[in-house]
């Protein structure tokens, strides 16, 4: 039985478009000049509002493409629009994840307007980043992301970035600390470059990459700490929360509940789970897409037969996940999306992407609890290092 929803998250797609050609991207559609249409928006949040799901906190995250290629005043449009359809119990957060390059004072006053969260992908230093994130040209795009946080800095926005961590810069954690000092990030979080979609990362199929990885986080979180400058740390700051809470309190994965996460493409298609579901291709599930929001209530949706053959096989691989995995209190099941690339089974379980994004962060926290020895009852050390190699 599928249970009842909780929606957390909408993910809206105002563009499949991108105006760069990063080289480990996964996204097919990254051409299509698509843009939802206000009448989508409209339908997307009266389907979200009416349906009784949402939870008081609703994070609304415009990713998929470049958001920034669309410009300022049709995100003043769409927040007034959704304005006028919230109910009032519902308190609603905007976000955007950009690669930076279209920053300008007009978006930052939006921005602070609107208290968007925002998080910029950098990959560190020009020639770790200019390596892999290029213009459609093929020229490097870091003197433009740089300009763009250097806007974001300059109008008080604040603001996280992404980076992605590939084979040139994993071993050398130091110089991303170096990097992120002087330009001023104090809020950051990896992703591993990793197999997605119609992308194979080269660095899943080397041996030895989860230690590499724990090597370079622990390594950077000593530096961090030592230097007292970073305020965040993904994986460390939003996985302590996970490992050292009461019993009581379950741990909760959007992923692999439906719609933990509603998934909404820019002509109004639906999909749940993992949002990098929306826009793949899959014979078995109907390209992920459950329903169409002007055409389908969210309850239609959650009865779809796509819906049901997903649940009925993420399901499975949680379960497998609980049997077999000791992170499971930490995790909760992992991400389909991974499972499906990686094992090519959604009711799979354990996946590097597993490994590096929950198990590697947990047993530094961990060796880090047991030489602290903090209990319930008294203060984490947020920024506690691990112990030196």
């Amino acid at each position: 039985m599928i249970p009842t929803p909780r929606i957390d998250t909408l993910v809206l797609q105002p563009t499949p478009f991108c105006n760069i050609a990063c080289t480990y991207c996964y996204l097919p559609n990254r051409s299509d000049r698509a843009v939802m249409a206000p009448d989508t928006i409209r339908a997307a949040f009266r389907r979200v509002f009416e349906s009784g799901w949402c939870e008081p906190e609703l994070t609304v995250i415009w990713h998929a493409g470049e958001p920034l290629v669309l410009p300022v005043d049709y995100y003043r449009v769409a927040f007034a629009l959704i304005e006028e359809l919230r109910p009032p119990p519902i308190r609603l957060r905007h976000a955007v994840q950009t690669n930076g390059m279209l920053v300008t004072p007009g978006w930052c006053a939006l921005f602070r307007e609107h208290d968007v969260g925002v998080g910029v992908s950098i990959d560190g230093p020009r020639p770790l980043h200019d390596r892999y994130r290029k213009t459609r040209n093929g020229a490097g795009t870091f003197d433009r992301t740089m300009q763009g946080i250097r806007l974001l800095r300059e109008h008080g926005v604040d603001f996280h970035v992404i980076t992605v961590l590939t084979a040139d810069s994993l071993d050398d954690p130091e110089s991303l600390l170096d990097f992120y000092t002087e330009a001023g990030i104090d809020q950051i979080c990896f992703n591993v470059e990793e197999s997605e979609g119609d992308h194979t990362s080269g660095l899943f199929a080397q041996a030895g990459l989860r230690q590499r990885f724990a090597d370079f986080l622990g390594r950077f979180w000593r530096g961090a700490r030592a230097r007292g400058d970073i305020r965040f740390i993904r994986e460390i700051d939003s996985m302590l929360p996970r490992i050292v809470r009461p019993d009581e309190a379950p741990i909760r994965n959007e992923q692999v509940v439906p719609f933990g996460m509603v998934n909404v493409a820019a002509n109004g298609d639906v999909s749940s789970f993992s949002p990098e579901l929306l826009g793949l291709r899959h014979a078995d599930y109907a390209d992920f897409i459950v329903g169409n929001v002007h055409t389908h209530s969210l309850a239609q949706m959650l009865e779809s037969d796509v819906m049901r053959q997903l649940w009925r096989d993420i399901a499975a691989g949680v379960a497998r996940c609980q049997k077999g995995c000791e992170y499971f209190s930490v995790c909760g099941g992992g991400a389909p999306v991974n499972k499906l690339s990686e094992n090519g089974r959604l009711d799979s379980d354990r996946t590097r992407f597993c490994e590096l994004t929950q198990m590697v962060p947990t047993d530094l926290i961990l060796d880090a609890l047991e030489r602290f020895g903090p209990t319930l009852d008294q203060p984490i050390p947020q920024h506690a290092a691990p112990p030196s190699p």
